[in-house]
């Protein structure tokens, strides 16, 4: 038997839900666009019906800050100074 049909409907249904959840909880309203919004969003999909059970997965990031140093090759290579 192939039930390849009924595991593509299964994970839609189970992805379908999680958008619904991450709807209702506003996540798709305009506002702080970071890795820890996208994160959370993204999760609360993956999570599915499991948000109706309680599930309230939350996602922090912590990015690197740039570097003081100056960038490195920003000088014009020898020769092709401005006058």
């Amino acid at each position: 038997m192939r039930y390849s049909g009924v595991i593509s409907a299964v994970v839609l249904v189970w992805l379908l839900i999680g958008v619904l959840a991450a709807w209702k909880r506003d996540y798709f309203t305009g506002g702080d666009t970071s890795c820890a919004t996208a994160g959370t969003v993204a999760l609360t999909v993956l999570a599915g019906p499991l948000n109706y059970a309680g599930v309230n997965p939350k996602v922090t990031c912590k990015l690197p800050q740039p570097s003081s140093m100056p960038a490195v090759g920003t000088e014009p290579p020898v020769g092709m100074e401005s006058a």
